[in-house]
């Protein structure tokens, strides 16, 4: 709204005192402030609303009204309340800096005039941005692509001054808008991630809220834009793991109901371009089941080093020669339902696999994911001089990709459902991928093994004693280590003694009296009593290497 127009409105009590000139000036919000300096908290085009109680003398009006003006307020009003007439001082500054000034009526409260800023902004906001809206969405449907969640973000910024960013169901980052400012941290967003998680299982309607720190967010849930009525009623657990989320900076709890709509119509329009995004995997999707069906079935190795070499400048183009390539097998499992959970590990897998630094779509399109029954099987491209570098350690890391997505998918999982991964090495060859494929299926095995909803596990692990343990039986696990470690937590909890630690300890140095005293900041008199102590409860002589293994397994195990 302009200037002019509050001017206008008999019932705020305004009269100017300077700055006709400016009246087609845009007020975008109100403030009210009796800061000497209110800078920090403004960003341009309020209007500001002044009971004076800054002003010690005259000489306090030029610099407040200096930083009014270099902040780019629209206007500002002073209360007659407290002095009665406004003070020459600040009616000459604010001619000086070209800073419309009126003088509210000592009846009329800042409230009144704050409430109708704000309805009006508002209103004439919502309406703007509903026919930006419903033309980029009339654009979309009968056209190229819109320019991805980014332009939709943008107008969300630009119009309703709202901070909003997309999500993946996993915490990815994969939109924000320009006025949201520096990208939000890993951690918020899986924070936010796992919130929006959490209260789609539990059936809480949205928008869903969540404060961290002192910022408020309003969740709202980004569904197919394909789906049909039908397909939304049927179980949550077919969707709550691929859809995304819409995270806005703001309380949506008392906004009105033609709001909540337009916000409606925005996530509508992102899910179109989600569709667009997920209708161009399909090629990749076909190459990926192509050649994991020529290694399940024995095909020579020079038939599928033929697919490879198809696949690879549609996955990683600009390259000119096959890339190495890692397989990730990911499974999907509810207890108790006969959901078909392949597709979801498959959508899945083609979020989780992107690079969490990575912003937007596209980096997730050079990843190729077929899925058969519950399991998601992901071939993914390395060049060949990141394979190279360290054949042991490239591409990706299990541990790594764990970390990245347990906390917000063990909230989707709640307590029914669990996501286990395997990473095979990197493969160089069309020989080695069935063996890669193999080496996958068995990690995820392993991750399968150990407790938790979200686990994974790599190739390095199938070349350890880690292997083996998690297929111990319980019972047989918790014998043994009862056996080696009772008697040193009885000790423990009775003398304080911390024999366990000094047993970890020593072990982790080799045996090394100097080493491990050093660590432990015992002297190594002390350190040889404690050891003694531990071979006298237990009779195990921790010079023997049987001795020293089998304590290893036992607090391994424990």
């Amino acid at each position: 709204m302009r200037l002019r127009a509050l001017l206008d409105t008999d019932a705020l009590g305004l009269k100017l005192l300077g700055g006709e000139d400016e009246l087609d000036r845009t007020v975008r919000g109100v403030m009210t402030t009796d800061l000497r300096d209110p800078s920090r908290y403004l960003s341009g085009g309020e209007l500001v609303l002044t009971g004076l109680a800054w002003r010690r003398n005259a000489g306090d009006s030029e610099p407040f009204v200096r930083l009014l003006a270099q902040a780019g307020v629209a206007a500002l009003g002073a209360g007659e309340a407290e002095l009665g007439d406004i003070p020459d001082d600040l009616v000459l500054a604010c001619a000086r800096h070209r800073l419309p000034l009126f003088a509210v009526h000592e009846s009329v409260a800042f409230a009144t005039i704050t409430e109708h800023v704000v309805r009006q902004v508002s209103g004439e906001r919502a309406g703007d941005l509903a026919a930006v809206v419903d033309r980029h969405r009339r654009m979309m449907t009968s056209g190229p692509a819109g320019g991805g969640p980014d332009v939709v973000l943008d107008l969300l910024g630009s119009d309703l001054d709202l901070r909003a960013w997309v999500l993946s169901p996993a915490g990815r980052l994969i939109a924000g808008s320009k006025a949201a400012g520096p990208a939000l941290p890993a951690d918020v967003c899986a924070r936010l991630a796992a919130e929006h998680l959490s209260a789609a299982r539990t059936g809480r309607r949205g928008p869903h809220r969540l404060t961290l720190g002192t910022t408020l967010y309003s969740l709202f849930p980004i569904r197919s834009s394909g789906r049909s009525a039908t397909q939304a009623a049927r179980d949550v657990r077919e969707t709550v793991l691929s859809d995304w989320l819409l995270a806005v900076e703001a309380d949506a709890s008392d906004w009105p109901e033609e709001r909540l709509d337009l916000l409606q119509g925005v996530t509508q329009l992102i899910a179109v371009e989600r569709d667009r995004r997920d209708a161009a995997r399909t090629v990749r999707r076909r190459l990926a089941q192509e050649v994991l069906e020529l290694v399940q079935t024995g095909a020579a190795p020079a038939e599928i080093a033929a697919r490879l070499r198809v696949a690879a400048p549609v996955l990683l183009p600009g390259l000119g020669a096959a890339p190495h390539w890692q397989v990730v097998v990911a499974r999907v499992e509810w207890e108790g339902s006969d959901i078909e959970a392949g597709p979801t590990a498959q959508s899945l897998l083609e979020e989780i696999l992107v690079d969490p630094l990575a912003t937007g779509p596209e980096p997730s399109d050079r990843i190729a994911v077929a899925h058969t029954g519950d399991e998601a099987i992901a071939l993914v491209p390395l060049p060949a001089v990141s394979a190279e570098h360290d054949g042991s350690e490239a591409g990706i890391l299990a541990d790594a990709l764990l970390d990245s997505v347990r906390d917000p998918l063990s909230a989707g999982l709640d307590d029914d459902g669990r996501v286990t991964l395997g990473v095979s090495a990197a493969v160089h060859s069309a020989e080695g991928l069935r063996g890669a494929l193999e080496e996958a299926r068995h990690a995820r095995r392993v991750a399968a093994a150990r407790p938790g909803r979200v686990c994974a596990a790599g190739h390095q692990e199938l070349a350890s004693h880690v292997l083996l343990l998690p297929f111990v039986p319980d019972d047989v696990r918790r014998a043994f280590t009862a056996r080696l470690l009772d008697p040193l937590r009885d000790y423990d909890r009775r003398h304080r003694a911390e024999l366990i630690p000094t047993l970890e300890a020593f072990l982790d140095c080799d045996g090394s009296w100097t080493r491990c005293a050093t660590r432990l900041h015992l002297h190594v008199n002390t350190l040889r009593y404690r050891v003694g102590r531990i071979e006298q409860l237990t009779s195990r002589d921790l010079s023997r290497l049987e001795d020293k293994l089998d304590f290893f397994l036992a607090l391994r195990m424990s």
